[in-house]
């Protein structure tokens, strides 16, 4: 990321590291039939801008808990290839309890541990990759002070039942038939493809997908009780994504000017970057957006632009 102020430790530490997990979310998860202290396990999407809390049910199996929007992402569509370019990782990671940190100077934050072992397979740079509070981000996910203190208090609780690490999931969009045929042409897509083999394993079967590197490859493990269930859901989604190239469905390319943010959270970021006076956004919200990156490159919306079909051996897909 080249920035370590912003996503490093202070020389201070506050009790907004042991806020608790607030009264709402605990109801929900006993509605839910979650424990405080289970297990949890993240999904994030940057065309979406979210991140998503998933937590262990008392039957072993993870359910979604909340969904929570990011303030700021920065970069493209795309994995993170070298320290300095602003792209926010894709893939899957591991954090653990000695990625918290409690003093940072985004009021609180976790390093998702990029690199990974398929990040240094190819040569992927980069340092201090974190999900963090206010609306800043040289390649990290930013949420709103009050997102990241529920999100860290209720992954402190996690570690504190006995979890290690949790599994945090990056990807470009929603691994959808629909998202995968816009963007069928993209440069990345034989790497999206293979991200999505983990995904539908994580929802075939609501178990953190175990993963390898081969061949320059994730290469995921199920259980084999689901393997029918992988096997179909991805048969369904091929012929769902056939469908919708047949259908005339154009291959585009998303443009980001510098990433994006939750259309939630966009017009209070500008609100707040462009005129600090505004009544439209509090003294409350205002403090917990924080100093916005690039605010000019958040207020473009993506473009939206033709894309070259690429050949099938350019692609490893199949003509269809």
């Amino acid at each position: 990321m080249g920035f370590v102020s912003s996503c490093a430790q202070d020389a201070y530490r506050s009790a907004r590291a042991l806020a608790p997990v607030p009264a709402k979310t605990l109801a929900l998860m006993s509605d839910q039939g979650m424990e405080p202290g289970a297990p949890i396990l993240m999904r994030a999407f940057k065309k979406e801008s979210e991140i998503e809390v998933w937590k262990q049910g008392r039957d072993g199996k993870y359910a979604l808990l909340k969904t929570y929007p990011i303030c700021r992402w920065s970069g493209q569509l795309g994995p993170k290839i070298r320290e300095g370019d602003r792209q926010a990782p894709e893939g899957f990671y591991e954090v653990s309890a000695a990625a918290m940190n409690p003093n940072s100077s985004l009021f609180l934050s976790f390093n998702i541990g990029f690199p990974n072992a398929f990040d240094r397979a190819h040569n992927r740079t980069g340092s201090h990759l974190m999900v963090h509070g206010a609306c800043s981000s040289q390649g990290c996910f930013a949420m709103t002070d009050e997102a990241i203190s529920e999100v860290y208090a209720i992954t402190r609780e996690a570690f504190a039942g006995g979890q290690h690490s949790f599994q945090f999931q990056s990807y470009p969009f929603r691994m959808t038939p629909e998202n995968l045929a816009k963007h069928r042409a993209d440069p990345h897509i034989a790497f999206w493809k293979n991200l999505k083999e983990g995904s539908d394993v994580f929802e075939a079967g609501r178990q953190a997908p175990l993963w390898t590197v081969a061949k320059g490859r994730y290469a995921f493990e199920s259980d084999p009780a689901i393997a029918a269930d992988v096997a179909a859901k991805r048969a369904l989604d091929d012929r769902r994504e056939a469908e919708l190239v047949a259908k005339g469905t154009p291959a585009i390319r998303l443009v980001y000017q510098d990433g994006g943010g939750h259309p939630s959270l966009r017009k209070l970021a500008l609100a707040a970057a462009n005129n600090p006076s505004s009544a439209e956004v509090d003294t409350r919200t205002r403090q917990s957006l924080g100093d916005i990156s690039r605010p000019e490159a958040l207020a473009e919306e993506p473009r939206e632009i033709p894309a070259v079909i690429p050949s099938p051996a350019a692609t490893g897909t199949v003509r269809r």
